[in-house]
């Protein structure tokens, strides 16, 4: 299942962010890192990463984005970014990984999602900051030491 892989798995809650005006410090970081990914091509996301962002921009911020504007939001997201696909192996894996490691279930998806492409990193506030997880990295790209310009994770 290994191919070309990205640097980054993004988590939805930094799609999320970049969406909501709630906490601007949040939203401009979050702006900021999707741009840095998208310029240098090391971001990915997965099928299920943008079902949970389509469901929290339109029903739970506090201004959510109408159907069609969240609709276009995904278009973009599918037309320029790596997208990894929930395969059965991803499932197992999860499953492993949630007995192993405690994660919950959606959680352990992305961990299986990231470590069975190859993707390194993922970017999440919903993990414990710098974890490392059978060769999968946890990165909070809201942390004040994270480089977001550089993209560079902690070694």
């Amino acid at each position: 299942m290994i191919a070309a892989s990205k640097l980054y798995l993004v988590d939805t809650n930094v799609l999320v962010y970049s969406y909501d005006p709630t906490d601007a410090t949040k939203r401009q970081r979050a702006i900021t890192v999707l741009d840095q990914l998208d310029l240098r091509g090391q971001g990915a996301l997965s099928a299920q990463i943008l079902g949970e962002f389509f469901v929290t921009v339109t029903r739970k911020i506090p201004l959510p984005l109408t159907v069609a504007q969240a609709e276009r939001s995904l278009t973009n997201y599918v037309r320029s970014w790596t997208i990894y696909e929930l395969t059965p192996l991803v499932v197992l894996e999860a499953v492993r990984g949630l007995q192993r490691f405690s994660l919950s279930y959606w959680d352990s998806l992305i961990w299986a999602t990231a470590k069975l492409n190859g993707v390194p990193n993922v970017l999440s506030e919903d993990f414990s900051d710098g974890a490392l997880l059978d060769g999968v990295r946890f990165l909070n790209p809201f942390t004040a030491d994270f480089n977001v310009i550089g993209l560079q994770p902690r070694p």
